[in-house]
């Protein structure tokens, strides 16, 4: 039977560890209202952006982008968003399986030939995905970009994967991540990034309200090619800042 003295001492054991999670607790919860307050400010941005793209696209002009150019697979690309740090439960466990799920309907779709290159986000995911290189899959760290990375680093990225598609490094580029949805609520979300969909950008949009006519300075086909980069860079942003909306 213990001693009075070492239930004392168990007592302030307790009464110590609960004031640090405490303090763990508030400081997490800071972070949280702070992410989410920037995923709601980014989404009018992206809404802007995203509708002049449909309104663009419903109208009887033609266009043409390399960002839209579909083409037969042999490379892709997903970047897979992670953590840093520990003591968020089966975050990114459940990241993983999703991402072994996802490669293999990758390979069902387009053959077991397919190359594959994983681009990590956070030590943790970093630390998984190397388990399983091998064969066609790669696993590229970008040693800049990191669950505390700055706006203009993400920008930076985006445009890589942008010239990457371009130049027919890859040939299709995925995102994997967890959608924050409400604090007790996540869904993770594996997402085609390239080629944009213009089927997908202009589902949304009412064409009678859409067609209303247009004088369009400079030509049209610019303008698209102009608010594609845009929309593809506010993509990335909404999906970095609501995976630390999560942890």
């Amino acid at each position: 039977m213990a001693t009075l003295r070492e239930l004392k001492g168990r007592i302030g054991s307790v009464a110590s560890t609960e004031k640090t999670t405490s303090a763990m607790k508030m400081i997490s919860s800071a972070k949280m209202h702070k992410f989410t307050g920037m995923v709601h400010r980014l989404q009018p941005y992206r809404g802007m952006v995203r509708d002049v793209l449909s309104h663009l696209l419903v109208t009887d002009q033609e266009f043409s982008s390399p960002l839209i150019e579909s083409r037969d697979v042999n490379n892709v690309a997903v970047v897979v968003f992670g953590s840093d740090d520990g003591l968020c439960g089966a975050y990114n466990i459940n990241i993983f399986k999703k991402l072994l799920s996802s490669i293999s309907d990758l390979r069902q779709r387009y053959g077991n030939n397919v190359k594959i290159t994983l681009l990590p986000v956070g030590k943790k995911m970093v630390k998984a995905v190397s388990k399983i290189e091998g064969g066609n899959i790669k696993v590229e760290v970008v040693e800049y970009l990191n669950t505390r990375s700055t706006m203009e680093q993400l920008s930076d990225f985006t445009e890589l994967l942008r010239s990457r598609f371009v130049d027919h490094v890859y040939d299709r580029v995925d995102v994997a991540y967890m959608r924050f949805v409400t604090t007790s609520r996540q869904v993770m979300h594996f997402e085609q990034l390239l080629p944009l969909s213009a089927e997908a950008l202009a589902k949304d949009i009412d064409p009678k309200e859409a067609c209303s006519p247009c004088i369009f300075e400079p030509d049209a086909n610019s303008i698209f090619n102009s608010v594609l980069p845009l929309h593809l860079r506010s993509t990335m942003q909404e999906v970095f800042v609501d995976r630390k909306s999560v942890v």
